[in-house]
Formats: structure tokens, C-alpha cells, sequence
């Protein structure tokens, strides 16, 4: 099996029971060894009060990026510390983007950055984290 086929395999495992991803409105657009991209289109129930996208919401779409990335193995791996900068806001119709990449992976720990932007590529928020693999697969190799 190659890296990709291996994540997209583990991709397709995860998602399968990812119901708040899928609530979210959000769809994977790329999938590889340590990377992944995500998107979701900025729809009213996602606005705060302010009018712009809530930044939880930012947030869980930087964070599912991160997971389909860190989980691209096949090794069972959690989120243990994340942060994110908002830069600008995203708005009602945006298409949010987020693009995860493998910084580090060393032993049982992982580090990952994400960028989120929006369909002219604006930079919507700047997203680390810091993953741990614990026991188990997503699918049996």
C-alpha cells in the first residue's frame, strides 16, 4: 500500500464517524501522508453576533484538517495541545479552506500546522497542533 493509499484509506475510516465534521458542512479535498485539506462554505447558522464566522467554527475546521493529518498513518492519534491566531474574519458565503501540514513527527508526538483562508486565499487564521498517537488503527492492515 503506498502513503497515500494508506491515508486515503484512513481518511475514508475516520470519516465514516465523523458526524461533526459532516455536520459542519465541511468535505475533505485532499489527503496524504501528513497532510490534509479540508473545506466548508460559511453559511448563516455558522455567523456569531458580529456577523462573521464564529471562531469556534474556524477553529473546528482548522482542527479536522489537523486530525485527518495526523491520523493519515493509520495510528490512532489525538490532539493533545492546539492554538490558533485569528488573522481576518471570515464572512457569510466564504469558502474556508484548510490546509494541514506535517512539521514534525517524532516517536509518538507530532506537530502540524494549519492554514485556513478563504476562497481568494486570504488568510483567515493560523492554526498549530500538537498531536500524540495512542493504541489502535483505523483500519486493519
Amino acid at each position: 500500500m503506498t502513503p497515500k493509499d494508506r491515508a486515503e484509506k484512513a481518511a475514508a475510516a475516520m470519516w465514516a464517524g465523523d458526524a461533526a465534521s459532516k455536520w459542519a458542512g465541511m468535505e475533505i479535498t485532499r489527503i496524504d501522508a501528513g497532510t490534509a485539506t479540508l473545506e466548508m462554505t460559511v453559511e448563516a447558522h455558522h455567523c456569531n453576533g458580529h456577523g462573521i464566522c464564529h471562531g469556534g467554527v474556524t477553529f473546528m475546521l482548522a482542527d479536522s484538517a489537523f486530525a485527518f493529518a495526523c491520523n493519515s498513518r493509520n495510528q490512532s492519534t489525538v490532539a493533545q495541545h492546539n492554538v490558533i491566531s485569528f488573522v481576518s474574519p471570515g464572512r457569510l458565503g466564504d469558502r474556508m479552506t484548510a490546509t494541514a501540514r506535517e512539521v514534525s513527527l517524532t516517536g509518538r508526538s507530532g506537530i502540524y500546522d494549519v492554514t485556513v483562508t478563504d476562497q481568494d486565499g486570504r488568510t483567515i487564521a493560523e492554526f498549530r497542533g500538537m498531536s500524540r498517537a495512542i493504541k489502535g488503527q483505523l483500519f486493519d492492515e
